[in-house]
């Protein structure tokens, strides 16, 4: 009997016979495909037993904080360079004087200024007047951040306040303090009250004058977003303006605490008994050359030193800014 032709049928199920009776496995090459631990734990095995070991593999380390090193880095090079340029001053002060390119009768040498601020340190006179300085100049610099700031955020925050005060605070904005010096004197007399004036009226407008920028220069998004979170006008007040306007109030305080230094020594010319600015003075009239430049180098260290307690305040209250 004639054997049946093989139609696509037969073609298709002599193909499935063949695929069903390879069981060969195909070579699946694990430099070509890493390989993963997808591995299941047999049933038998107890709960917690490791499975199978998972080829080593390099894991990445976590990211070091970016920056750290290179920050150290500068701060150290800034530091040096600051170090360097003191120390060349230095340099130039006492030699200058030695080698009578300049006057020392009038310029004495850094060291002989060094030798009178030491002897005026020894005595207790030097303590004396810097006690007194700094009693007028923080009076004065304290009062003047208790009522600018507030009084600044008043008139930022606030539009009729601001436009009933404008006009009178532009014209003594422009008034300088010192040429106020013999008003205050005149009318509160040569006593601590009109020196603790002054240096409020100086110390005032800085302060004033960065906070209304700093709260009118709060991003409007911010004010939206937070008002359509439903935040209350003392809420977003406190949560939104103050904070975003901290750093400029801080630049303003900064500014006013040069301006207490500034303008304290020249209060304490006019009828003063003790103070910096007094024995300043006192040391010209007299021709103490040595100790009037140390009382020069008493200020200027004064003022450095109340910088730098200003700019570690100021870090510390704006700690929510990025660095």
């Amino acid at each position: 009997m004639p054997r049946p032709s093989q139609g696509a049928g037969g073609l298709a199920l002599s193909a499935l016979d063949d695929s069903v009776l390879d069981y060969s496995v195909p070579d699946y090459s694990v430099r070509d495909h890493p390989v993963q631990d997808h591995s299941v734990q047999d049933d038998d095995s107890p709960r917690g037993a490791p499975g199978p070991a998972a080829p080593s593999a390099a894991r990445p380390r976590p990211p070091e904080r970016p920056g750290r090193g290179r920050r150290a880095l500068l701060v150290g090079r800034r530091a040096v360079r600051a170090v360097a340029a003191l120390l060349l001053l230095a340099a130039v002060w006492e030699i200058l004087p030695r080698l009578e390119v300049v006057d020392p009768t009038f310029l004495p040498p850094l060291s002989e200024v060094l030798l009178a601020w030491a002897e005026l340190l020894r005595s207790g006179e030097l303590a004396d007047h810097a006690g007194a300085s700094l009693a007028r100049s923080l009076a004065g610099f304290g009062l003047a951040i208790a009522l600018a700031v507030p009084l600044g955020l008043l008139i930022g925050w606030y539009r009729p306040v601001a436009q009933f005060l404008g006009p009178v605070l532009e014209l003594f904005r422009n008034t300088a303090a010192l040429a106020l010096l013999p008003v205050f004197v005149l009318i509160l007399g040569l006593g601590e009250t009109s020196k603790v004036s002054i240096i409020l009226y100086a110390c005032a407008w800085p302060i004033l004058l960065n906070t209304v920028a700093g709260v009118k220069g709060v991003d409007p998004l911010l004010i939206k977003s937070a008002t359509s979170m439903g935040l209350k006008p003392y809420r977003l007040f406190q949560k939104v303006i103050l904070p975003a306007a901290v750093p400029t109030i801080f630049t303003g305080v900064r500014l006013a605490g040069a301006y207490s230094i500034l303008v304290l020594v020249a209060a304490e010319m006019v009828g003063a008994k003790a103070g910096l600015g007094y024995l300043i003075n006192y040391a010209q009239f007299n021709f103490r050359v040595p100790d009037m430049y140390a009382g020069i180098i008493t200020i200027s260290a004064l003022g450095l030193l109340f910088n730098l307690l200003l700019v570690r305040l100021e870090r510390r209250f704006s700690t929510w800014r990025t660095t």
